[in-house]
């Protein structure tokens, strides 16, 4: 075989839920495997996953996940994932902390977990697999070269090139170069933010930024912020040395990460700086900072409560200085927004992106991305993570800097691309879309529920119930209606008194009732009442008939 398979099964035409199969004599490694989070319409799910079906299909082939990162759009699908496909997962050191922890929350046992550093190389099946490193809003995030005898291809992962990062490791440039001088066969490269002209702004800015704010401050700090931002969480700790502050987390994940991050020696934080929630009135307001989860909205996060007045132990008081300290993913601004004014009612003085420099994306914009294109100078182009938007104007900026249109491609999700390095081909179909997740169920709620679900919260539900007895067949009980979510029965007695003779007139056209005729009589109470409520209130509720025998 001399092609190498190229299966996008998440993150094409969407931010979120990446994941990538890569094919090669008769091998599969996969690249990443997100989750996203559900879109409004998907009411009461809690994320969404790849449909894995191709997986499943070939899981004797699949050997092995190689992951970039630990944010959730990377690794969130993991738990639902591998025990469907079991293959070892290699990751950099927090990745895998982060993975593992995710395993047995959901009580998952034998997984191979291999830890990997940057820089190093790996075989994995007839894969030979270095890892380069890049700077991202998380620690160790990687790149991949992936080399098959069909040629190399480049993941990029999510990554920016930060001059001045936190922690001193500035992205690989020389290892992307070290590939270019060579032959690329492929770049994969990540387009959230190649809307954006010029440079990702370095997280050094805003650490600068934060630390005039804790100069400011005369009452308590509370930061929302993702958990997993362990150079800024660092560097806030920093200050509170500085600045003589005590440190308080809150929120489930940023207490779960701070303490593994603790042990891994990513975080380093002076023993005698925490203190637990129950005991921060012992100290003035000025001596305390609250660490919180909640920077997206989250209903049930810390900083959402807080705002609310529904945390046990906290709530937000006249003078607290809270600085929001992320940009909100797509689809969540309604809900950041609303936690803003919330906050602003409970007389905190609010600090976020829009009005001041506190936090600034991991992601590349344009010339950083024209530098890894002109670092890797590969022979095809395909551009991964992003809306459909982003990915064709990737494909302009890659033109633009003298790709041949045809050798920049964008691969539909359901499409597999065949790639040797004179030729290119689409492939498929392939099964792909998304799998819904509610609860512990995968996959059970599907577009039929959803319908469902959508139609009960915006008309509600009235049930019919009519006894039939089973010795006569005529009608014992009935028709009793129940509302829920339509109207309040004791307030429109009319309304009800009227669609119960109309369920009536349906029932007296028979003289029994036996079960060969219970879903002609259902249905005709279903049209008649739909009709009769529409008439008179231009609702249309779900309507479940109900037939009991006595």
């Amino acid at each position: 075989m001399d092609k190498v398979r190229i299966i996008p099964l998440g993150g094409i035409g969407e931010v979120g839920k990446n994941m990538t199969a890569i094919e090669y004599d008769d091998e599969i490694v996969v690249v990443d495997c997100g989750s996203i989070f559900p879109h409004q319409d998907m009411l009461g799910i809690d994320l969404v996953i790849p449909d894995i079906t191709y997986l499943e299909r070939n899981k004797e082939r699949v050997k092995g996940y190689l992951i970039t990162h630990g944010h959730e759009d990377h690794i969130g699908a993991i738990p639902y994932v591998l025990p469907r496909v079991p293959a070892p997962i290699y990751g950099t050191r927090l990745t895998c902390a982060l993975i593992k922890g995710k395993l047995e929350e959901h009580n998952i046992e034998n997984y191979v977990l291999q830890v990997v550093k940057p820089s190093q190389t790996i075989q994995v099946g007839c894969f030979t697999v270095q890892f380069i490193h890049v700077s991202h809003s998380i620690s160790g995030a990687v790149a991949m070269a992936i080399t098959c005898e069909a040629g190399t291809i480049i993941m990029s992962g999510d990554f920016k090139i930060d001059y001045t990062p936190i922690d001193g490791n500035i992205t690989d440039l020389n290892t992307f170069a070290a590939y270019g001088s060579k032959k690329v066969l492929a770049l994969l490269a990540e387009s959230t933010n190649v809307e954006r002209p010029g440079y990702t702004m370095s997280e050094q800015k805003i650490i600068e930024s934060l630390g005039n704010f804790f100069r400011e401050a005369k009452g308590r700090i509370i930061i929302a912020m993702f958990a997993s931002n362990l150079h800024r969480i660092q560097a806030i700790i920093d200050y509170c040395i500085q600045y003589r502050r005590r440190i308080c987390f809150v929120g489930r994940s940023m207490v779960n990460v701070s303490k593994m991050a603790l042990q891994l020696g990513e975080l380093k934080i002076p023993a005698e700086l925490f203190v637990e929630v129950a005991d921060l009135d012992c100290y003035e307001d000025h001596e305390i900072l609250i660490m919180t989860t909640g920077s997206q909205g989250e209903p049930m996060s810390g900083l959402t409560r807080m705002a609310n007045s529904e945390h046990r132990k906290l709530q937000i008081r006249e003078g607290d200085m809270v600085i929001i300290s992320a940009t909100p993913i797509p689809g969540n601004e309604i809900m950041v927004s609303r936690i803003i004014d919330q906050l602003y009612r409970c007389g905190a003085n609010v600090v976020y992106n829009r009005i001041a420099d506190v936090h600034v994306s991991g992601h590349a914009c344009q010339e950083e991305l024209k530098l890894l294109h002109a670092l890797t100078k590969p022979r095809y182009f395909i551009p991964i993570h992003g809306e459909y938007r982003m990915l064709k104007q990737h494909i302009n900026l890659a033109c633009s800097m003298g790709m041949p249109e045809d050798r920049a491609i964008l691969v539909e999700p359901g499409q597999a691309l065949e790639l040797s390095w004179n030729e290119a081909s689409i492939a498929g179909p392939i099964p792909t879309g998304s799998v819904m997740v509610d609860g512990l169920g995968v996959g059970d709620v599907g577009s039929v529920v959803l319908r469902d679900r959508k139609h009960l919260s915006q008309d509600g539900l009235i049930i019919v119930v009519v006894g039939v007895s089973k010795e006569t067949g005529k009608i014992s009980s009935g028709p009793e209606l129940i509302s829920r979510g339509f109207v309040y029965v004791r307030e429109n007695e009319e309304i009800i008194n009227g669609a119960k003779a109309v369920v009536q007139g349906v029932l007296d056209r028979f003289e029994t009732i036996t079960q060969a005729e219970w879903t002609p009589i259902k249905n005709g109470i279903k049209d008649e009442m739909h009709e009769f409520l529409f008439s008179q209130l231009k609702r249309n509720p779900m309507i479940l008939p109900i037939i009991m025998e006595t």
